[in-house]
């Protein structure tokens, strides 16, 4: 099968049908993605012990600050890709992904730069315990050095899903996870590297997938950036940046709640830590199907608003709600009945410390799960404004989160001791949630408004 057969153009067939096959390979890809940092986890906690396990958790937030606004800008840019080539424009398609290559570079790099700057004063704010703050640091400077390489997998990816090809980012990141197991079992089991054994091993096995990835991409026919498109314009700089810089911002907020989280979980000790962290490692595999489902909204929004089929994009939104609460409804009952196994896998060492840990991953795995629907109709609705165009509302419910997480988790330890801690993430995707589902509807009401009026 050719490049160009593997594109999927969402403006014909069942909404339903298309929204959910183009989610599976997501689904895949990103299970994969999530069993090699949940393997790095596992390793790193059954072979170096809690306080190896508690220095993840303690990184945890930052790294995802520089990963979010990684992804933000690449799904932002992608928008417009997607309503190009839902509108024939194959011409504007190649001057917005020359224009995004740019972008991202420079990005990248003033990113790597900044982080390394910033990662130490930053795990000192947040009250990291001494015992573990070696081992964050080391865990972020490898991260933060392969920078590069992961804004290339990512934008590279999200051309491919804008062209509705679902399908080639979820080879590399089989073959990527594949690679980055056993390299992790290479260099902490054999060559006892430690925590930066399994940071390398992942930024190796990114590095990899954004080679398949390119390789991918240089195969498909339509694009053919001329020499000319090199120098993009002020115009389309304005235009991605206007999508993509939303998009970073809202996932920067969200990640800055997130270490204002840590900090407060961060002074009840390295046993509440390694529990916290091992639930929250499992919180990247229980949003699996929700951003799966959520850059599949995003490619079948942006290309019917380009074709202009309003009606398809109001019957695929539904269409997505129920698949999203149906499936996260399935994950809650399986968390329920599998977590005390899924929380074991990280945790290791003394008998009576683990069995603390595995209690307290347990109580806040059952208080996220019970509200994960409201998490999957969070990733809807916010990625159906992004196919729109809208990053603005979007960015606006990063700081809703941001809010809710932080209020949830300085007051309700007052009243609840420190359960209250776990309550704050249903709280910032409560809150979140209202915002965009209202937003969705007030917008969709004045396209319809202004189609009726043509």
């Amino acid at each position: 099968m050719t490049s160009t057969e593997r594109l999927q153009n969402m403006t014909q067939g069942d909404p339903a049908r298309l929204i959910f096959s183009f989610a599976i390979p997501l689904m895949l890809g990103n299970v994969f993605q999530q069993l090699y940092t949940t393997v790095d986890t596992v390793i790193v906690g059954q072979a170096l012990g809690l306080q190896a396990l508690a220095a993840l958790g303690a990184a945890e937030w930052l790294n995802w600050l520089v990963l979010g606004m990684i992804q933000g800008f690449a799904q932002g840019f992608s928008i417009s890709m997607a309503q190009r080539f839902g509108a024939g424009d194959h011409r504007g398609l190649n001057q917005a992904i020359a224009a995004s290559a740019g972008l991202a570079a420079a990005i990248s790099l003033a990113l790597l730069v900044v982080s390394q700057l910033a990662v130490k004063p930053i795990l000192i704010l947040m009250n990291t315990p001494e015992d573990i703050l070696g081992g964050a640091l080391t865990y972020l400077r490898i991260m933060f050095a392969g920078i590069p390489v992961i804004m290339a997998y990512n934008v590279l990816a999200s051309i491919l899903r804008a062209l509705g090809n679902s399908k080639t980012p979820l080879y590399a990141m089989v073959l990527a996870s594949v690679l980055n197991i056993t390299l992790d079992l290479v260099f902490v089991m054999v060559f006892h590297w430690g925590i930066a054994g399994a940071v390398i091993a992942t930024v190796l096995a990114q590095l990899f997938a954004a080679l398949f990835c390119l390789g991918a991409v240089l195969r498909i026919p339509l694009l053919r950036v001329d020499r000319a498109d090199l120098i993009p314009s002020r115009a389309m700089c304005r235009l991605l940046l206007g999508h993509g810089s939303p998009v970073a911002l809202q996932n920067m907020i969200i990640a800055v709640g997130g270490m204002v989280v840590q900090a407060v979980v961060n002074r009840y000790g390295v046993i509440f830590v390694a529990g916290f962290t091992a639930t929250n490692k499992l919180y990247g595999l229980l949003e699996i199907a929700a951003t799966s489902f959520g850059y599949a909204v995003t490619t079948y929004v942006g290309q019917n608003l380009g074709a202009g089929f309003l009606d398809r994009i109001k019957r695929g939104l539904r269409s997505a709600a129920w698949i999203a609460v149906l499936t996260s409804a399935l994950i809650t009952g399986a968390m329920f009945l599998l977590g005390r196994y899924a929380v074991g896998m990280f945790l290791s060492g003394d008998p009576a410390d683990v069995a603390q840990s595995t209690q307290i991953a347990l109580r806040y795995l059952y208080i996220m799960s019970a509200f994960l629907s409201v998490l999957y109709l969070l990733h809807i609705y916010r990625s159906a404004l992004m196919g729109l165009g809208d990053t603005v509302i979007p960015m606006a419910s990063g700081i809703v989160e941001f809010a809710m997480r932080i209020g949830a988790a300085l007051i309700l330890p007052v009243f609840l001791g420190q359960d209250g801690i776990f309550y704050a993430e249903a709280a910032a995707w409560a809150g979140a949630a209202v915002l965009l589902i209202a937003a969705y509807y007030v917008r969709i009401r004045r396209l319809s408004r202004a189609e009726e009026a043509r």
